[in-house]
């Protein structure tokens, strides 16, 4: 049931998804024109179809004008088959060209010789076009027989260089051999416009299909607008998260290119606004509650003074409720303190600005502070650092994270110990390690350590012990997991080898 649940999510947002409804946008502008081109080609080819028919009908019926002056062919016929062409060649547009292949020749392709046209031209001039119909195989079909019409539909350039369409070859045979009756039209009438070009290159289609690219264009751009404007958001978004929230940040409103998406914008900016005031609020709330507090338990303790003075030796037990009088005062004191740091780490989070830090530099800086107070608890730090391993973080965030987890490994390790630090690349992170050889943390408590006010110090430290501003309430851990969640990465537990505990911190690339 739940992958199903998982399943239809997955299909719900996919569906949502300005990625997908551009794919299935760009899907339709493809199919629908291939199938509107297909029905209009067949319906041309139909129309073309037609158009040849009567063209082949417009050369019988040329062919049977011409065919009793054919018949009885000599130089008086001859003088009236060029009267009759140039009549019937008078319509339309229409060039004809009459060829003889006689009796001698046949079985020779090009064995046809010009005998009149219309228009009239010059014998250089239909010999050079008797070859070129030689060349495009216009009398292969006519080598063996002489009979039937061919409906044709053939561009070609004729040699004044203009463009002709073929449309008709019609062959009359008669005892001085086989003639051939050719029609063509020009490219720049009706007819030749239809015909002897195929259908995509037609006017009407170009026209169409330039209007359609500009239609798919508009709708595509569109979309594309909106994409740009939301990945312009997340940017802006990413770059708030990374480099804090700052006064001088571009604003949603000011990236914005699509109009709609003002109130979008507008609302970002408002909720930006809103963040940077809760952060500046709740550094004052952290000021002033720490000031209310801190007033009466000094208050107390400087009232205490002198009751305690005023106990003899013979009061034990009065002695004693003053001592876990300052006890508490001490311990509330230091709650107080803790409560403070972290409502401002809780507003560092939302404001500290992010840049690309040398994390190996900045380990080595902090651990040469470290030198002193470790050998001071006899504890030896050694190092496996790697060079210029960068991350992108805020100083005061780092320096929080590998401060508390140097206190924890210090407050847990044996004298004479070891504590080991490491900072290496893991493929496109960089990990920063710390360990130690104290008791370690039980398996089922490992994900436990990093809570708020969860310590395993209760232990090792009696409350006789604890001092004021020495005391543990399970927040350094907390305080890690927050910064290093806040700057992208992430933080784990494990036990070390062969005893104690090591953090693993992972950050991403700088």
């Amino acid at each position: 049931m739940t992958g199903q649940t998982t399943e239809h999510g997955w299909f719900a947002a996919s569906l949502n998804s300005i990625a997908a409804k551009v794919i299935v946008a760009m899907v339709v502008f493809v199919t629908v024109p291939v199938l509107l081109y297909q029905q209009f080609s067949a319906a041309d080819m139909d129309k073309r179809r037609m158009i040849l028919d009567r063209l082949e009908v417009q050369g019988q019926v040329i062919g049977e004008a011409l065919s009793p002056r054919l018949t009885t062919f000599d130089s008086e016929s001859l003088r009236g088959v060029s009267d009759t062409l140039q009549r019937l060649g008078n319509v339309d547009g229409m060039n004809i060209k009459l060829l003889l292949r006689p009796i001698e020749q046949e079985g020779e392709p090009g064995g046809f010789f010009y005998i009149a046209s219309t228009p009239q031209v010059s014998n250089e001039y239909l010999q050079e076009e008797r070859n070129e119909l030689v060349e495009m195989g216009l009398f292969d079909k006519l080598r063996d027989s002489c009979i039937g019409n061919q409906p044709l539909a053939v561009r070609y350039v004729n040699p004044g260089g203009d463009e002709e369409v073929l449309t008709s070859v019609t062959p009359v045979q008669t005892n001085a051999g086989c003639w051939a009756v050719i029609t063509s039209h020009d490219t720049d009438e009706a007819l030749g416009a239809v015909l002897g070009q195929p259908y995509w290159q037609t006017p009407q289609v170009r026209l169409a299909l330039g209007i359609y690219i500009g239609m798919a264009a508009v709708v595509v751009l569109l979309f594309l607008g909106i994409w740009g404007s939301l990945n312009r958001f997340a940017r802006l978004a990413r770059d708030i998260r990374v480099k804090g929230l700052g006064q001088s940040a571009p604003s949603f409103s000011a990236m914005n290119r699509v109009p709609e998406l003002s109130g979008v914008a507008l609302e970002f900016d408002r909720m930006v606004a809103t963040l940077h005031n809760s952060a500046s609020a709740i550094r004052h709330a952290a000021e002033d509650n720490a000031h209310a507090f801190k007033t009466p338990i000094a208050t107390i303790a400087q009232s205490i003074e002198p009751v305690k003075r005023s106990l003899s030796a013979e009061q034990p037990r009065a002695k004693r409720a003053v001592h876990l009088i300052e006890r508490s005062l001490s311990r509330l004191d230091a709650l107080v303190g803790a409560a403070r740091q972290m409502e401002f780490a809780t507003a560092e989070l939302m404001e500290a600005p992010r840049t690309p830090v040398d994390l190996s530099n900045f380990v080595h800086r902090t651990l040469d502070g470290y030198a002193e107070p470790m050998k001071v608890k006899k504890l030896y730090i050694r190092r496996q650092i790697e060079h210029r391993r960068t991350v992108l973080a805020a100083d005061d965030m780092l320096e929080t994270v590998l401060e508390n987890l140097l206190d924890n490994a210090a407050d847990f390790s044996p004298e004479g110990g070891v504590i080991d630090v490491a900072v290496r690349r893991d493929g496109r992170l960089i990990e920063l390690s710390v360990a130690d050889e104290g008791p370690g943390v039980p398996p089922d408590r490992l994900h436990q350590i990093f809570e708020r006010y969860v310590s395993s110090r209760s232990g090792n430290q009696s409350d006789e012990s604890s001092e004021a501003g020495n005391q543990h309430f399970g927040i350094g851990l907390w305080l890690v997991r927050r910064n290093v969640e806040a700057l992208g990465g992430s933080v784990h537990a494990e036990a070390s080898d062969p005893q104690g505990l090591r953090v693993v911190v992972r950050f991403p690339r700088g």
